[in-house]
């Protein structure tokens, strides 16, 4: 139940804060005055679209808040504890629109989604207005509107899932088909990919080896040359360097004789010496290796160039290639088993399709039975509405696939329906869109907002022009049903008849005031006594006499006494 509503700086509202209770509200005052924006904030706080055009002009920002008591909408409290939202009684929606593009909008003080907002807003007000007639007008929505009435809507989910179930179903046979017919050319190339990375036997660190074998073989006549000057540098010729460090060990053990004192140990002395001595000997036995083969040379840049081919194919590195080996093996493996994957699938498809026929053919039952329960609802409705010899129905059609007795699934069923309307004795029964007369319409679509509103689990329920095309009686008696309807939700209505307005829980004066040459609306909750001047406005115009007042009165007296009589 919308409890408070906040608006600043919205359209022509400057400021304003109201308060709301249960029972019927109506709101009235001379057309232009503001009550459309009234019920334009609230939209906005259901999810509609921000616009720059919506802040009151000069403003930078329109900021509109209103607070909802939730206290036994358990679904709602649910949702919004699985959001990550705080739990209690109250929520608290806030929206601020900004020209400079960072609109905001928050639930119970945290920053939330449009999208969030919009799922919420379901739950919490209905508005009928010109929209809602499109809604209802609109054969599509029809089955909802069933299933919704006739709680349905619990059983039609599980024909979703199972629909689900088979169009997947459907859509991997497809896919395996597909693959199935391109099997054997793929089947060639991955053979083709298996053999080729096969034939290499590549082996993980081979390139690294390769390409240091390589460098020493196109180097080998440079590497034999530096060893044999490295050798005879150190050995080989006369004054090598080992000539000359006995030289200097003999010189420096005579020191050592003449005087100890010298810190340089024969160990050590002797330890250098065999130290390079041992280099001489390596660089001997590294210098018979070094033979140059050009058959090996050539072998190994064949290999290195075999390499290079099958990265720049199959990958940059061998773990790429080797990788690539096995994502072919897996997906080859795969193909030669689709004969086995479609059989299983095709299984589960024809379980599982049974069962969604089913499903789908309850449904279609209960809907039916469903059906004969609204014609009686919306007929004894309109029948109250003065359109006594009005007949409403829902036409059924079962949806066929390609003109064979197979129905064809949808995501809703195998139904196809709609609500048909006969508004005169001896008229056929005519699509509900194709009704021409305002007025009609109008007490249809109450009609069955009056049936739908105690199935339905909205809190509020909001009508804007609900009168287009009525008076006399038949105003009298759509306030009545605004009445009823208002013992099962929070109603809201804007209306410019007195015959509705006298009706009301609660009454509300939308005016429009020029300040400071700039236009303004307020809102004002109004006693007894102002009632019966707002009522005497609506039913004299602007000149009201004592005479109109009396028949105000009257009215209002009527309205309550006829509303406790029901």
């Amino acid at each position: 139940m919308l409890r408070e509503l906040a608006i600043r700086n919205f359209a022509i509202i400057d400021e304003m804060r109201v308060s709301f209770q249960k029972g019927l509200t109506v709101l009235s005052g001379e057309t232009g005055a503001g009550k459309s924006i009234i019920i334009g904030a609230v939209n906005l706080l259901l999810g509609e679209r921000a616009h720059a055009d919506m802040i009151r002009s000069n403003e930078d920002s329109a900021v509109v808040e209103a607070s909802f008591a939730i206290g036994e909408m358990g679904s709602l409290k649910d949702r919004l504890h699985e959001a990550g939202y705080s739990q209690g009684d109250e929520l608290v929606i806030r929206r601020v629109v900004s020209r400079s593009g960072r609109n905001r909008i928050y639930i119970n003080g945290n920053l939330a989604t449009l999208a969030m907002l919009t799922e919420i807003g379901e739950s919490l007000v209905n508005i009928c207005g010109q929209h809602e007639h499109q809604v209802i007008l609109n054969a599509d929505s029809h089955i909802d509107i069933l299933d919704e009435y006739g709680e349905l809507l619990p059983l039609r989910k599980e024909y979703e899932e199972l629909y689900e179930v088979v169009r997947c179903c459907e859509e991997q046979i497809g896919a395996l088909r597909k693959q199935e017919r391109q099997r054997a050319e793929r089947e060639d190339y991955l053979r083709f990919v298996l053999g080729e990375i096969d034939q290499a036997n590549l082996q993980i660190d081979e390139e690294a080896s390769l390409m240091r074998e390589r460098q020493i073989l196109d180097n080998s006549q440079r590497l034999g040359e530096y060893v044999e000057k490295a050798n005879d540098g150190l050995y080989g010729r006369s004054g090598s360097v080992l000539e000359e460090l006995r030289n200097a060990v003999t010189l420096i053990r005579e020191i050592r004789k003449i005087d100890g004192s010298l810190q340089i140990p024969e160990q050590d002395l002797d330890d250098v010496y065999y130290r390079i001595e041992d280099w001489t000997l390596t660089l001997r036995e590294y210098a018979k290796k070094l033979v140059f083969d050009p058959q090996r040379a050539e072998a190994v840049r064949d290999r290195l160039e075999w390499i290079g081919r099958l990265k720049r194919k199959y990958g940059g590195s061998l773990k790429d290639i080797l990788d690539r080996r096995s994502e072919t093996a897996e997906e080859l493996n795969g193909l030669l088993s689709i004969d086995d994957e479609i059989k299983e699938v095709q299984r589960v498809y024809s379980e599982k399709e049974g069962e969604l026929l089913s499903k789908a053919l309850v449904l279609s039952e209960r809907r039916r039975e469903v059906s004969l329960r609204l014609k009686e609802a919306v007929e004894g409705e309109i029948g109250r509405l003065r359109m006594e010899a009005a007949g409403f129905e829902v036409r059924f059609a079962m949806r066929i696939l390609n003109g064979d007795e197979k129905p064809s699934f949808t995501t809703k069923g195998i139904d196809s329906l709609e609500f048909y309307l006969a508004t005169n004795p001896g008229e056929d029964m005519k699509p509900l869109n194709r009704i021409a007369s305002g007025g009609e319409l109008s007490r249809i679509i109450l009609s069955l907002k009056k049936v739908l509103a105690k199935a339905g689990s909205v809190g509020t329920i909001v009508f804007d022009e609900v009168d287009s095309g009525i008076g006399g009686a038949t105003a009298e008696m759509v306030g009545q049903v605004l009445k009823d309807v208002a013992a099962n939700h929070q109603v809201l209505c804007i209306t410019h008849l007195p015959q509705i307005a006298c009706f009301a829980d609660h009454h509300y004066r939308v005016s429009k005031l020029l300040s400071s040459q700039r236009a303004t609306t307020s809102i004002e909750i109004l006693s007894d006594r102002d009632r019966i001047e707002e009522i005497a406005r609506m039913l004299g115009g602007i000149d009201v006499t004592e005479k109109t007042r009396d028949h105000a009165r009257e009215m209002l007296v009527a309205s309550q006494g006829s509303a406790g009589a029901t």
